[in-house]
């Protein structure tokens, strides 16, 4: 079960980079992401009411949700979207691939938790061969005052992520599943985009046709719904570091996905790291030995 979910998670978020640069358009960003959790969160709710599988959360679990929401479906992704126009779309990759080193420093500090030296071994095994897999986009872009703005941005993301994990894995550990608190979190998470858009006089702009359609329902209803609630439970059942290694993979499905749509050509450098990537992934989902004490036998 943990393996398909882990596969499903990797491949979802994989390929959404698709829908989000058909996103791209006349519709401003933060309204497009409000637009995306607003429909993700109607659509939870819808199912878990129709199926009467939506639980009762206390005043404790709402607020939990909110921060929830506010970290993980709104201003990580402001952060990931601002950054993005400002440095190479590799760079923001390897920066978010640190999500499986924060989460396992989270989880020990939160939860007290050991670090698994396997667990950091491989997260940083991956996070190398990311670097390598984007090197001729990395090795290019000149460092500027945007570029020093851009990583910043992308590294308060991922720290955003960091907590709204450590977040659905405290609210799992109360009884509450990822399906209920995803619904409550995207529902505060796109009423803070809202307010966001309305302080900041965005319009809130809409594509009618199916280009910007297609691509919303994708993002709200696999990327979000499915992926997600795929994601978050594996942070409940394999821990958040483990679960957090999906951020290393996504972008190697990325680029394989667009070697038949951008005509992407792998290189040896390109090669290198995707080895290191899954030789990071065999690491950290390696199980420990563990090891067995002889008895002691008097004579």
């Amino acid at each position: 079960m943990n393996l398909s979910l882990y596969l499903l998670t990797v491949l979802i978020w994989g390929t959404t980079w698709i829908a989000l640069k058909l996103q791209l358009g006349e519709v401003a960003i933060a309204a497009s992401i409000a637009y995306r959790f607003a429909l993700a969160a109607a659509v939870l709710f819808a199912l878990l009411l129709l199926s009467g599988r939506l639980q009762k959360v206390d005043r404790r679990g709402q607020l939990i949700c909110l921060v929830q929401g506010v970290c993980l479906f709104c201003i990580n992704f402001l952060c990931f979207y601002t950054a993005s126009q400002w440095i190479p779309s590799g760079l923001v990759a390897v920066i978010f691939s640190t999500a499986t080193l924060w989460n396992a420093l989270n989880a020990r500090v939160f939860f007290k938790q050991r670090i698994a030296a396997n667990v950091l071994a491989g997260g940083a095994l991956g996070l190398g061969g990311l670097a390598l897999l984007f090197w001729p986009e990395l090795a290019g872009h000149e460092t500027s005052r945007e570029t020093l703005l851009g990583i910043g941005l992308s590294l308060f993301g991922t720290l955003c992520f960091s907590a709204g994990n450590m977040l659905s894995s405290l609210q799992q550990k109360a009884g509450l599943k990822p399906l209920t608190t995803n619904a409550w979190g995207m529902f505060y998470g796109a009423i803070m985009l809202v307010l966001i858009c309305l302080l900041s006089g965005t319009a809130f702009a809409f594509e009618w046709n199916t280009r910007y359609i297609g691509s919303l329902l994708y993002l709200a209803i696999p990327g979000s719904v499915i992926g997600f609630t795929a994601y978050l439970t594996l942070v409940g059942r394999m821990g958040p570091e483990r679960a957090a290694y999906c951020t290393v993979l996504f972008p190697v499905v990325a680029l394989n996905v667009s070697v038949f749509a951008e005509g992407y050509q792998w290189t040896t450098t390109a090669l290198v790291g995707l080895v290191l990537v899954m030789l990071g992934n065999v690491l950290v989902f390696r199980k420990p030995k563990v090891a067995v004490s002889t008895p002691l036998v008097v004579r």
